[in-house]
């Protein structure tokens, strides 16, 4: 969570964002602020939209109507590689590194795309030193140190989260999208996951979509609730999780918590 009395502004905001799917509306005028240097989550019951949303964001879906504005300008029409240029980066739902290279490499490549030679295998080997140097430290933020020569595919899942958090964080993103962070994992590395997350993305302002609300709870300073599309609340985990309309919608007026 944002530490107390960081001042705060709005670093993202969507303008009646809409996405129609041939007569079906996913997304329903959605008007959303997410505040410069903490944590937003998104969540709703199944078929909410969350998806579909977190896509229009992430510029892999284009939006029917509306505008989403990032920093001040308005990147509604911008592409993929152009907002992750900028400084917004996503993690996907399911983990996506590199198997078959090492822990170490996966997050070197991450660093050498930062520094624009993702693909000059050519370079002197003390640049690939110094990354490699980097690249342990990143992965000692995130608990991955002794994994350091382990390919990507020998990882236990809970790890390649990790993982993939560390190559995130090599691209040193001003916004993080973090797409279901703890899907299928077991309850000892969802407790990881959810306090590395906790540790290393202090100061960082990040959109979360999770299904856990116990993760959300510990984690997110606001949230907003979609239901069919649209908002049906938003507000801190104690607030929302109270809300009549948020408890019907999940779960037949019980409490979500």
């Amino acid at each position: 969570m944002s530490e107390p009395g960081q001042e705060s502004r709005c670093i993202l905001e969507t303008r009646g964002l809409t996405k129609d799917f041939k007569g079906f509306t996913a997304v329903k005028d959605v008007n959303l602020k997410v505040q410069a240097g903490t944590i937003h989550a998104l969540i709703g019951p199944n078929g909410a939209g969350k998806t579909t949303f977190f896509n229009l964001l992430t510029k892999f879906l284009k939006p029917s109507a509306g505008s989403i504005v990032y920093d001040g300008t308005d990147i509604t029409r911008r592409k993929p590689a152009a907002i992750a240029q900028q400084g917004v980066i996503r993690s996907f739902q399911i983990s996506a590194v590199f198997p078959h290279l090492s822990a170490r490499d996966n997050v070197r490549i991450a660093l050498q795309r930062k520094l624009g030679i993702s693909y000059h295998f050519w370079r002197p080997i003390r640049v690939l030193d110094q990354l490699n140097q980097q690249a342990v430290a990143l992965l000692e933020q995130v608990g991955l140190r002794n994994f350091a020569e382990t390919p990507a595919v020998e990882m236990p899942y809970g790890r390649k989260r990790a993982l993939e958090i560390a190559t995130t964080i090599a691209l040193e993103p001003r916004l993080m999208l973090l797409d279901e962070p703890t899907q299928g994992m077991g309850a000892e590395d969802v407790g990881a996951v959810t306090d590395l997350i906790g540790r290393v993305v202090k100061g960082r302002t990040i959109i979360m979509v999770e299904h856990n609300l116990n993760v959300v709870s510990t984690l997110a300073d606001r949230i907003t609730v979609l239901n069919r599309g649209e908002i049906l609340a938003e507000g801190p985990y104690d607030e929302v999780s109270r809300n009549p309309e948020v408890m019907e919608a999940y779960m037949g007026a019980r409490d979500v918590e």
